[in-house]
């Protein structure tokens, strides 16, 4: 075992708390919803930007490039200053959802370069301008600009040009769990010399101000260059500064003069750093040396080409020499991470860009883990020290949750743009994330089926914004994949205790799904909003305009991937207690009527297959009882594919109670056989297909999936076809036409605003089902199955080889081609050739369905790290 895995290993025993302090602190808590007091549920207002530096939140802190312990006590970040800027650079600029042309946007340029899972080493890089950050330029700029521009980042400003920037390096290396190493390395990369104060920050989150614990913790100066910081549930800690810089004190406390015209009550508050730094007031710091918030500040000049160090040690209990082992330690742990991923990359190419790509990619995951408290009942009722809130919350958003009390460290989606679970980005997050640490990824799937998580009717919670919204039914899919991962780790020794335990929570979940979305009790489902936002002609969780509902395919194909997941997970159980036979009778019983009902509609009078066009469609089933099919050739059509099942002879023969009611099943019921299923006719090695698309349906369908005049990009398959730019459809009501066309790139549309666009760009998860789902077909298939890849170029592929050249083109987005170019960095040179820009990786929201560049949140790498299991597969073709 390497040095990490042991680290791990005594996580996971409980030996030694290595993951105590991590980097749990968000990128934005401003503007959230948790943070949100107002009477109208204006998140993005009640809290901006501005009001940030001097506003001591309820629920979480934010940072750049921070860390703290997993409760969120104590809290340690850095600050920088170039002697420009209006304010100090503590926290990321971004525009809110109002003020961008395509919704909310970080608009900064950092980069998560490496971690351990137990964050035992970990880096990252901000770039930081020498000229004065253009905040104002990027407001107003982006405000000008329309919905069919692209947006105006930080890049187009040139404020780097010329290399006029420093790229300040933070590092983290843990000598202990309770000892932690700090290096930040700045590099002036401008002709001239340039100054900057770093400061590296450490602070207390505010408990004390709501009333419940009034007890203050303290950090004061022991001596010159050394802190004490006393909490009285988290203990002491020492911070060390090398070179003995001087120390700035205030509180964590809000600035209740500056926001809200109150009387200044003598406090130094929680911007009185930024008040000494920028205005030199020093009335803002506390000249007795001690506070809740602490700054060290460091003058740093630097010569062109130049770099300096800072170096900081945070640890419990004290230590005499503080810097004496500091560079013994870094350099262990940076060979301890070399090693950890040097095991883990074994199989994979001996391409260095291919290894940088995937362990960018690796970090990314774990950098947006995040401590994430959220207590629902005390938030609609505040809290005993503060006034109580406007009696509009009532009636607002997430009332239906006051069960939920959410204190955890989770992934996050993107730590700025969507600082928040989101139940199928987490399902998706939890794929790679358990190639590195199996356990966290057990951990996160259990999380959200938790009574204080999962709603008691047994719906799991969506997002912060509107935990009833709903999204697709993955949680399932994760936790199959996640468990048969786990098992092959621990030598087909599969932990049945943690299946078993989300699997009776999810059986829950899939009775909501019956009996919320299947009003009309036909097996096909309505689902609504289902994430994919401005897909389809309506909004879907809206009431239509037309009356009546949409029977959606997407929300079937969910329902029945759903049931055979929870087939397939109840089949493994009864490999230990045979009781779950019954339990895997019953959803492939359900899944069979789902299939029968897209098949031949839930009357068997209308269906949402097309035989003509070979392709699945919304149903629109209005008042008068017509039914319209929606025909946008989108992925809602696509999803069919991904509810597949392929089970083995020898597992069925092991099953006996299950294989007798399946053949009753199929004996009593024949047209369910004949229609939706390839039970009788096995396959290679007497393997049975359960799936929605026999053969011919399946050939149909990947025909036109693999067309590049449609859904194939050179980067993968597009969310929408490409048929929609030149024959865009509409559907006409009496008051207006609704249109749907191919947008490939940012969104066009304003429907769920924001910077979501499923019209027409590449998304990983999408995507990487569609592969998975090629793979499961062709295990049953072999290659009997063959198909055009691409549609008329008249090269058969197997359906595995399919899926392995479908990796291939999704992986191309990120890797350098034969020139050294990235598609996913589009015409930017400087991010193309500069040698500080070009191996560092962002992993966007999603991609344009056309030239590959990367478009939506750009730090996403939670569905889009999908990309580490993608490039061991493409070689495989």
């Amino acid at each position: 075992m390497t040095q990490e895995q042991l680290r791990l290993a005594e996580t996971n025993t409980h030996t030694a708390p290595w993951k105590k302090f991590g980097p749990y602190l968000t990128e934005r808590q401003w503007g959230t919803v948790r943070e949100d007091y107002s009477a109208e549920g204006n998140a993005w207002n009640y809290i901006s930007h501005d009001m940030a530096r001097s506003k001591a939140y309820r629920w979480g802190e934010e940072g750049i490039g921070g860390i703290s312990d997993d409760q969120q006590l104590l809290c340690f970040a850095v600050a920088l200053w170039n002697g420009k800027d209006e304010i100090l650079k503590e926290r990321l600029f971004g525009l809110t959802n109002g003020q961008g042309n395509h919704g909310e946007d970080v608009k900064e340029l950092y980069y998560y370069l490496d971690s351990t899972p137990t964050h035992s080493y970990m880096k990252m890089l901000y770039k930081y301008p020498q000229r004065a950050f253009p905040y104002r330029k990027l407001v107003r700029e982006n405000a000008r600009r329309t919905r069919q521009e692209p947006e105006y980042e930080l890049l187009d400003t040139g404020i780097f040009n010329k290399g006029r920037y420093f790229d300040v390096f933070m590092e983290y290396a843990k000598a202990g769990p309770d000892d932690i190493l700090i290096q930040l390395t700045v590099h002036n990369r401008g002709p001239k010399r340039a100054s900057v104060q770093v400061l590296p920050q450490l602070w207390f989150r505010n408990t004390w101000s709501w009333g419940y614990d009034a007890a203050r913790p303290v950090i004061r100066e022991l001596e010159p260059g050394t802190a004490l910081a006393e909490h009285p549930a988290l203990g002491a800690y020492h911070l060390y500064c090398d070179q003995a810089p001087p120390l700035l004190f205030c509180e964590n406390d809000t600035n209740g003069a500056r926001l809200y015209n109150l009387p200044a009550d003598g406090l130094h508050f929680k911007d009185g750093i930024n008040d000494y730094i920028i205005d030199g007031n020093a009335a803002a710091i506390n000249a007795e040396q001690q506070g809740t918030k602490l700054a060290v500040q460091y003058h740093l000049t630097l010569q062109p080409g130049q770099s300096q160090q800072v170096r900081l040690r945070l640890r419990q209990p004290a230590c005499p020499e503080p810097f004496l082992d500091f560079d013994h330690i870094f350099a262990a742990r940076r060979r301890d991470a070399d090693e950890f991923y040097d095991c883990l990359q074994e199989n994979l190419p001996p391409d260095p860009d291919a290894r940088n790509v995937q362990r960018q990619a690796f970090a990314g995951m774990l950098w947006s883990k995040q401590f994430y408290y959220y207590d629902v009942t005390q938030w609609l009722e505040g809290d005993p020290a503060v006034s109580t809130p406007p009696a509009e919350r009532r009636k607002g958003r997430n009332r239906q949750w006051g069960h939920l009390q959410n204190q955890d460290i989770i992934s996050m989606p993107d730590k700025w743009e969507y600082p928040w679970y989101a139940a199928w980005d987490l399902a998706f997050h939890c794929i790679p994330l358990a190639m590195v640490d199996a356990e966290f990824a057990k951990s996160q799937l259990r999380l959200l089926t938790k009574d204080w998580y999962m709603h008691p009717n047994g719906q799991l919670p969506a997002y912060e914004w509107n935990f009833s919204d709903v999204n697709p039914p993955v949680h399932a899919w994760a936790t199959w994949r996640v468990y048969k991962m786990d098992k092959k780790l621990r030598q087909d020794q599969g932990d049945t205790a943690f299946l078993e335990a989300v699997f009776h929570k999810l059986a829950l979940n899939f009775t909501w799904w019956v009996n919320r979305k299947d009003k009309s009790e036909r097996n096909i489902f309505e689902g609504g909003f289902l994430g994919l936002d401005n897909i389809g002609v309506f909004d879907r969780s809206a009431p239509l305009p037309t009356g009546g509902f949409i029977e959606q395919s997407d929300g079937t194909s969910w329902m029945a991937m759903f049931a055979l997941n929870l087939m397939r997970m109840a089949l493994e159980l009864a490999r230990h207690n045979p009781v779950y036979q019954d339990m895997a009778s019953k959803f492939f019983e359900h899944f069979l009527y789902i299939a029968d009902a897209m098949t031949r509609g839930g009357d068997g009078l209308f269906n949402l297959w097309d035989e003509e066009d070979g392709f699945y469609y919304d149903v629109l089933h209005t008042p008068d009882q017509e039914r319209i099919k929606l025909k946008v050739r989108s992925i809602v059509g696509l999803i069919p594919l991904f509810a597949v099942e392929v089970v083995d002879q020898a597992l069925l023969d092991a099953m006996p109670e299950f294989t007798r009611r399946a053949r009753w099943l199929l004996d009593s019921r024949p047209h369910l056989a004949k229609l939706v299923a390839r039970w009788e006719e096995p396959g290679k090695g007497a393997r049975h297909l359960l799936g929605l698309l026999r053969r011919s349906r399946l050939k149909k369908l990947l025909t036109r999936m693999l067309d590049e005049t449609e859904f194939l990009s050179d980067y993968g398959i597009r969310a929408m076809s490409r048929y929609h730019l030149e024959h865009p459809y509409v559907f006409s009501t009496e008051e207006e036409n609704f249109e749907v066309h191919y947008v490939p790139g940012e969104a066009e549309s304003s429907m769920f605003g924001g910077n979501s666009n499923w019209r027409g760009p590449i998304w990983f998860p999408i995507n990487y089902l569609i592969i998975e789902s090629l793979q499961r077909y062709h295990f049953y298939y072999d290659s009997k199955f063959q198909i055009e890849y691409p549609t008329g170029s008249g090269t058969l592929l197997t359906l595995q080889e399919v899926a392995a050249a479908l990796a291939g083109r999704l992986t191309k987005l990120l890797l350098k081609d034969e020139n050294g170019h990235r598609p996913a960095f589009g015409d930017n040179e400087l991010l193309q050739q500069d040698p500080h820009f070009r191996d560092y990786l962002l992993f966007h929201e999603y991609f344009h369905g056309d030239t590959g560049l990367g478009l939506g949140a750009n730090h996403q790498t939670g569905w889009t790290g999908l990309i580490v299991r993608l490039l061991q597969l493409q070689e495989q073709r």
